[in-house]
């Protein structure tokens, strides 16, 4: 497929098309003022999408798709090493981790990548991206140290030769540019040499597109400077438990002024927040930095020059499995303007339009400040840009204080090309308003097609010619004033279509005015000799109708759809994707010589409007009902808490040495990673020849202590419950009675991790997890302690579903989490139910879905408690570990399962592990809920992966000594 090719407006964007015999290389420059792309300035508007928190790879084009459609022309996107390396020199890029799959979708999406793949990523994931295996090797992490230096460059020569063979500038992909290492603050000469080591391996593996960084104030001379230095701005924080709260605008005009040689680039400008463990919400994040942000604090980056700017996030996703780090829970929802479970919010409609005039007029892409009067309101403020070559003009406008929650109404004096300014709106009685935190850029000496746009007080969505005509897209607030003037050579001959819009000719000033008030939507044709202009004027929700779409002929505008997804010309006819919510018009604007459409493959019946467009019906989906999960299976699963459980097959927690410089505590170590178990629950035994003098237990653990102390672990003794503890050290009084004086006794502890925290520079990812320490009260006695984690460890029984999908409870050792295990023995029960027996019990139940075809229905699994109890859930749907939940700590309730995991055409499967924290446990009441219904072109395969049988059959295989083993 051809990579996109900028040029003027989204049209110039170009529609997939059929793979050239031979690639078309492509040039990549810059100046101080934008991304030159074949030689044509270019306005980057891209968002954030991490493809591994969608295990669902048909789900990634649709995420594409969507963002393609929002008018992003670039995508940025993490590349996780931890998730593609389960153990040292081991690498999987195949199913869900198919990074090639991903960038051909990119391609033929025609949107742009920007990589960023580390080797530190952060990104709230386990150890910031870091494998599990680099926790238990020496050497400074992010450093020059020898250790971490083979490591990071295994995942470099990994990952970079898949990135270079899908360049842009060989012509074979999208990939744009390269970000080098991710928040890298440090100076020093050493981080300094190992940001050259890293470009210089990157020279090395193929990589030939701009170098990035997104490091502040760093690396833009010397050695490791980096081509295109960046900012990250998160200017709401990330508090989202007051959305209301805003702090005001930063201009960037010392950071402009510094970037002698490229643009103001935001690698990361906020598009949400991250929530965490008993937060509020990501509704209360969406609302942080709803539409109203994105308008101000987004064009402020205009007025201050940026013509890069990069939404993280654009899409969350899901920490499904073990992703997460410690801070964080399953939802990475992020408040993005695409919700985990891919709906369509009303910041995705402010994002769109913002993106299609930053696409629509590609004179955006070089300005400079330029001064402008002072508007006559001094509540507000005004910023104002001008094309050095063109002469357009761009005034921003909003708030001298963003945090201003008032209405207020001005007029601007605007330059028109002369050296007097213009006062404007210029209709007696009219005025532009500003109501409470809002932002505007308004336009001035715009020219598009064969239209010369003096000024409009409304805003501009976007503009496109078809055949002799030109069509523009202006909107403002509901029942706001709007003033639009153009010049023209004589009078124009003027048609209002539809709306109520009055219309005046200035024969001194060669000058059509045209004034209304924005209420729905308003149709003006304009026409004089071979130009003819239709003006289609709006409120804001009739301009987030509208959808652009590239065509191998051109780009097309359509009306009316939920989302509209691609366009392709087939003769006289157009084939058209998307989707409805409801039934509905859909309207479109297309070449004269276009004779009809057809929509998801069925053609439509269409009708000639007087716009000159085809108009017609479309269909939304069909209710959809789902299943009732009534009667569950289910069994107890923590026979490692009795004193005769058979211990034997685990590993023994007995070393002495370790190159991990962060276990500081006693022998032995204890720590789950010097054992290859680094990700989810586990369990320790601990043997001891009791004395009858000992009168408590000591146990300390850490499972992860980050923006909260949520981890937890419980303990017994002889069967006997002690008690549980967050991270840190606990003692437990022990009854005489329980221990058997001179025989063996266990304590057996079982130890959430709920991630490794994230690196900076000092290799805090290497905080030991599980059991630091255990030591009695009344006696010096020795505890043998044995250690089991998820099956396998490193070696993966599943790789398909791979190294965050299983820990180690007993029932995912089993293989009770998967489809296919027979659970017809256990007993049933319904839900909700309470128990006081701390500990585990496992719950199933399978389903059968039929939903209708050629529907989008995200479906999620909902946890419902009335009241909070003490135990936390693991579930899964058909083997595939997607929620983590805790009753009494919250927030989220509702677990996304995807499509693709989820079969939505046959037989499901659930299995939920309840760890039973305290004496008040159990599982609430569980149901599936849909989260959308959608008549939709998305079409999911499953995506396949082990049952059970296969799965124990890996085991068993895992569990035999190799050949010529000495302990076979």
């Amino acid at each position: 497929m051809q990579a996109p090719a900028p040029a003027a407006g989204l049209a110039s964007i170009a529609a997939p098309a059929a793979a050239p015999t031979s690639p078309q290389p492509h040039t990549i420059a810059y100046d101080r003022y934008s991304l030159i792309i074949d030689g044509k300035p270019t306005y980057l508007w891209s968002g954030s999408f991490h493809y591994w928190r969608l295990p669902s790879p048909d789900l990634w084009a649709d995420v594409l798709q969507k963002m393609k459609a929002a008018g992003f022309n670039a995508v940025e996107i993490y590349f996780d090493w931890g998730y593609h390396s389960p153990r040292r020199g081991v690498y999987d890029f195949s199913g869900i981790r198919d990074v090639d799959r991903l960038l051909d979708m990119a391609r033929d999406a025609g949107i742009y990548v920007i990589a960023r793949p580390g080797p530190y990523i952060n990104a709230e994931t386990d150890a910031g991206g870091f494998p599990g295996w680099l926790v238990t090797t020496a050497g400074k992490p992010r450093s020059t140290a020898p250790d971490y230096t083979a490591a990071y460059r295994e995942w470099m020569t990994e990952i970079d030769r898949i990135l270079a063979r899908h360049q842009l500038t060989d012509g074979r992909g999208t990939v744009l540019l390269y970000q080098v290492e991710n928040e890298l603050y440090d100076d020093s000469a050493d981080t300094r040499r190992y940001m050259q080591d890293i470009e210089d391996k990157a020279h090395a593996d193929g990589i030939t597109v701009p170098l990035i960084g997104n490091h502040n104030d760093n690396f833009f001379t010397g050695v490791g400077a980096v081509d295109m230095p960046g900012y990250d701005s998160y200017p709401a924080d990330f508090d989202c438990t007051r959305p209301e709260r805003w702090n005001n605008v930063y201009d960037f005009a010392s950071e402009r002024k510094r970037l002698t040689r490229s643009p103001l680039f935001f690698p990361e400008f906020q598009g949400g927040a991250f929530d965490v463990w008993g937060g509020p919400g990501y509704e209360a994040c969406r609302k942080l930095t709803g539409p109203d942000f994105e308008r101000v604090f987004y064009e402020s980056n205009i007025a201050a020059g940026s013509t890069m700017q990069n939404f993280y996030m654009t899409y969350g996703g899901i920490n499904w499995g073990w992703l997460s780090s410690p801070g964080v829970y399953t939802s990475y929802d992020y408040g993005a303007p695409i919700t985990a479970n891919r709906t369509l919010t009303t910041k995705y409609d402010q994002q769109k339009l913002i993106g299609y005039m930053t696409q629509a007029v590609p004179s955006l892409a070089r300005t400079d400040a330029v001064a402008t009067s002072a508007p006559d309101n001094p509540r507000l403020r005004v910023n104002a840009r001008v094309n050095p070559e063109d002469g357009t003009r761009f005034y921003i406008l909003r708030h001298a204080d963003a945090t201003d929650t008032s209405n207020d109404t001005t007029h601007l004096r605007i330059a028109l090309g002369t050296k007097t300014e213009t006062t404007v709106p210029q209709q007696p009685g009219t005025a532009i308003r500003i109501d409470g935190r809002d932002s505007k850029v308004l336009l001035a000496n715009v020219h598009f097609g064969k239209q010369d746009l003096a000024y409009s007080t409304s805003e501009l969505m976007t503009q496109l010619s078809l055949g002799d005509r030109d069509i523009a897209v202006l909107y403002g607030r509901h029942d706001e004033d709007g003033e639009t003037v153009l010049r023209y050579a004589a009078e124009p001959t003027t048609q209002v279509i539809d709306g109520k819009v009055a219309m005046h000719w200035d024969a001194a000033t060669h000058t059509l005015r045209l004034n209304y008030r924005h209420d729905g939507l308003a149709r003006v044709a304009v026409h004089q000799g071979d130009s003819t202009l239709l003006l289609l004027i709006g409120d804001n929700e009739a301009a987030i109708r509208f959808w652009q779409l590239p065509t191998q002929a051109g780009p097309i505008l359509l009306r009316g759809p939920y989302l509209a997804r691609t366009a392709i010309h087939d003769g006289d006819r157009l084939a058209l994707t998307g989707d409805t919510d409801a039934a509905g018009e859909i309207e479109v604007f297309t070449a004269p010589d276009t004779r009809g459409f057809s929509w998801n493959g069925v053609p439509v019946a269409a009708n000639v409007t007087a716009s000159a467009s085809l108009q017609a019906h479309l269909d939304g989906p069909t209710p959809v009902s789902l299943p009732h999960l009534t009667t569950w299976h289910i069994s107890e699963a923590a026979p490692e808490i009795a004193p005769a459980f058979d211990d034997s097959a685990w590993k023994a927690a007995d070393r002495a040495t370790t190159p991990n410089p962060y276990w500081n505590h006693k022998l032995p170590i204890l720590d789950a990673d010097d054992y290859d178990f680094h990700h989810g629950n586990v369990w320790y035994r601990g043997h001891f020849k009791a004395t009858g003098k000992e009168t408590a237990i000591l146990l300390g653990a850490n499972t992860g202590v980050h923006l909260g102390n949520h981890g937890i672990f419980t303990a017994w003794l002889n069967g006997h419950f002690l008690g549980n503890n967050p991270s840190g050290a606990q003692q437990f009084p022990i009854d005489p009675r329980w221990l058997k004086a001179g025989g063996d006794n266990v304590v057996s502890v079982l130890v959430e991790n709920t991630g490794h925290l994230q690196e900076e520079h000092s290799g805090t990812f290497r905080e030991p997890r599980g059991l630091i320490g255990a030591s009695f009260a009344g006696a010096p006695t020795d505890i043998r302690w044995k250690i089991q984690g998820n099956v396998g460890g490193e070696a993966l029984p599943d790789p398909i579903r791979g190294p965050f999908n299983a820990g180690g409870f007993y029932g995912e050792r089993m293989g009770w989490h998967l489809p296919g295990f027979s659970d017809g023995r256990w007993a049933t029960t319904t839900l909700p139910r309470a128990t006081d027996k701390p500990g585990v019990d496992w719950y199933r139940t399978s389903f059968r879905l039929d939903l209708p075809a050629g529907q989008d229905v995200p479906i999620a699994l909902r946890i419902h408690d009335i009241a909070p109890h003490h135990y936390r859930a693991i579930i899964f749907i058909n083997g595939w570990q997607m929620g983590r939940y805790i009753s009494d700590v919250g927030p989220q309730t509702d677990f996304e399962l995807p499509a693709g995991l989820l079969n939505t055409h046959g037989d499901n499967t659930i299995a939920i592990a309840s760890w039973s924290t305290a004496q008040d446990g159990g599982l609430g009441e569980v149901s599936l809920v849909a989260q959308g219904n959608l008549r939709s072109a998305l079409h999911v395969g499953t995506v396949a992966a082990p049952d059970y049988e296969q799965v124990m059959q890996a085991q068993r295989a895992l569990s035999k000594p190799a050949k010529g083993d000495a302990t076979k």
